[in-house]
Parts: C-alpha cells; sequence; structure tokens
C-alpha cells in the first residue's frame, strides 16, 4: 500500500513515515503543499494524509485541487481543532480528520478503515465497516492489521514483515491479479527489473507458510500474468 505524507514539521514528518513503514506501507514525503499536491496529481497512492497548515499552498486548497481531478483516501491531519474547521475540512472532501496531538495507533486504525472503505466496504455501514476495518478475512485466513497477526485455521502464520505486507495486498484485492511489477511497487517501492526474482522468491515463502500446511490453496499463480489469493472449487 502506497502513501502520501503532506506534512511540514520536519520530525513529524519522518516519525509518520518511520512508523508507517514499519506498518508495512511503503511512503512517500512532501514537505509543502506545492510538492504535496505535485506528488498526489501525478502519481497513484492509496492513501494521503494531508496536513492543514502548510507553506505554499495550505492544506484544503491542496484538497479541493486534488479532487477536480482524483478520489484518493484522504486523513487530514492538523492542529485546528474546532467544530467549524473539521466541517470544512470534510466539505473541501477530507474522507477523515484527526487533530493534532494524536496517537500513533489511533491513526493507523483510520487508515485502515479508509483503506477499507476505499476497497469495497461502501455495502455495509459506516459503524460495522469500522469495525470490521482492521481485520481482512479468506475462508480461514484471517489478519489483524493493527496487532500484525495473520493466523489460518487458528494457527498462528509467522510471517515477516515483507511477507505480512505481500499477504494484507493481496488480501485487500482478493479475486484480482495482480502483476510482478504492481507487487513490486507496492510492497518494495521498486521499479521491477526483470533481472531480479525478489517477487517470486516472497511468493514461494509465502506460499510454504500459507498453504503447504493446510492442504487447500488460496494463493494462485496466474500464468503469464501475475498473482491471485481467492477461493476456488475444484
Amino acid at each position: 500500500m502506497k502513501i502520501l505524507v503532506v506534512e511540514d514539521e520536519i520530525k513529524l514528518a519522518d516519525y509518520l513515515a518511520k512508523g508507517l513503514a514499519e506498518e508495512g506501507f511503503v511512503v512517500d514525503v512532501a514537505h509543502n503543499g506545492v510538492d504535496g499536491l505535485h506528488l498526489a496529481s501525478e502519481l497513484d497512492y492509496d492513501l494521503i494524509v494531508l496536513d492543514g497548515m502548510l507553506p505554499g499552498i495550505d492544506g484544503l486548497a491542496v484538497l479541493a485541487a486534488l479532487r477536480q481531478t482524483k478520489q484518493t483516501p484522504v486523513l487530514m491531519l492538523t492542529a485546528r481543532g474546532q467544530v467549524e474547521d473539521r466541517v470544512r475540512g470534510l466539505q473541501e472532501g477530507a474522507d477523515d480528520y484527526l487533530v493534532k496531538p494524536f496517537a500513533f495507533s489511533e491513526l493507523v486504525a483510520r487508515l485502515h478503515v479508509l483503506l477499507r472503505r476505499s476497497n469495497g466496504a461502501s455495502g455495509t455501514s459506516a459503524p460495522q465497516a469500522a469495525a470490521e476495518a482492521t481485520t481482512l478475512r479468506l475462508e480461514d485466513l484471517e489478519l489483524d492489521l493493527i496487532r500484525r497477526r495473520a493466523t489460518r485455521a487458528g494457527q498462528r502464520l509467522e510471517l515477516t514483515a515483507k511477507e505480512f505486507s505481500l499477504l494484507s495486498l493481496l488480501l485487500r484485492r482478493q479475486g484480482e491479479v495482480l502483476s510482478r511489477t504492481e507487487l513490486a511497487s507496492q510492497v518494495w517501492d521498486m521499479n521491477f527489473d526483470s533481472e531480479t526474482n525478489v517477487v517470486e522468491v516472497a511468493v514461494r515463502r509465502l506460499r510454504v507458510k500459507l498453504d503447504l500446511p493446510f492442504g487447500r490453496t488460496l494463493l494462485h499463480t496466474v500464468r503469464g500474468m501475475g498473482y491471485v489469493l481467492e477461493s476456488r472449487t475444484l
């Protein structure tokens, strides 16, 4: 999952980038509104964390300009905590609003809620979507995104950080074939190099933990296209 953090406070931006990377996100950072708007407009992100008070162009102006071309989920992160400030942010197109100072765990939880909504939870009520947003499931496979725990048939899967990120991406987009290029970009933050086998090696190792002990395959190869996580009947 790729996320853009637009924050002019250098220490806070670095803290967010480091913390979100540890949570499995691929993170880009901009320190002013001009650079933030450029990145948000030119590149594709799964989420944007946008400070409301920025040099160059303030956060609300960035948001208004972005909404003319893209509907990327945006969480406003700002010191402006008055009701009218929150209302204005939501009216301009923000998907959520978090006031500084904040708990990092709450930020992560809110981001997972936004991810779940943007990946098809619109058919559920808002409270239900929020309650389910931090857990992903397919058959007997379950991922707890907050505690970063994966289980299948009730058994804990001991995954590395990259394996967890790979599995969470595949599970969020279950049923969709993802190419090696997209996996390399989303999980490793790298342009795909046909000479490297990093994706194949990671998928092979993940399969050993995910499928081999359970006798039923969930992670499938689509020859010439990529990989898909889905239920298949025999």
